[in-house]
């Protein structure tokens, strides 16, 4: 009995292989409605927050395996739902600023995600990146009274 426990296990993990969460892409992406910040923060963003954050997810070996992938496949739906750089022409001024303020509220601390920048140490940024994206996020925050 014991011996065939892994047997079991095993079998499952095959079996969950069948339940894939799918990641919406559409089929055209309109190159005009992307961000448009300076180049120095857009090499920073692409590197380091595109994969949630837009529709050019580079997906990683274990994204294509379950259970893991179910949870990859989830945070890059829950980022593109909150913020997709590839459709910011699309957003209105109010959604803009509620972004502008998460990330420069999120970047000092919890963007990108630490589970995420313990498989992807090209995403990681410095004190000094991540001073930048604060700075210009803050920069692009209009004052309530104009």
């Amino acid at each position: 009995m014991i011996k065939t426990i892994p047997l079991w296990i095993a079998g499952v993990l095959l079996l969950l292989q069948a339940i894939q969460v799918e990641i919406p892409k559409p089929s055209f992406v309109d190159i005009e409605n992307e961000i448009n910040p300076p180049k120095e923060i857009m090499a920073m963003l692409k590197i380091s927050c595109y994969d949630c954050h837009s529709y050019q997810t580079k997906m990683p070996w274990y994204g294509h395996i379950a259970p893991f992938s179910w949870s990859v496949r989830n945070h890059i739906n829950k980022g593109r739902n909150w913020l997709n750089f590839q459709e910011w022409d699309g957003y209105d001024e109010e959604k803009k600023q509620k972004i502008y303020k998460g990330i420069a509220e999120t970047i000092s601390y919890s963007m990108p995600m630490p589970m995420y920048l313990s498989f992807h140490d090209e995403a990681k940024l410095t004190q000094k990146e991540r001073n930048r994206i604060k700075k210009w996020a803050q920069n692009n925050i209009k004052d309530e009274n104009e």
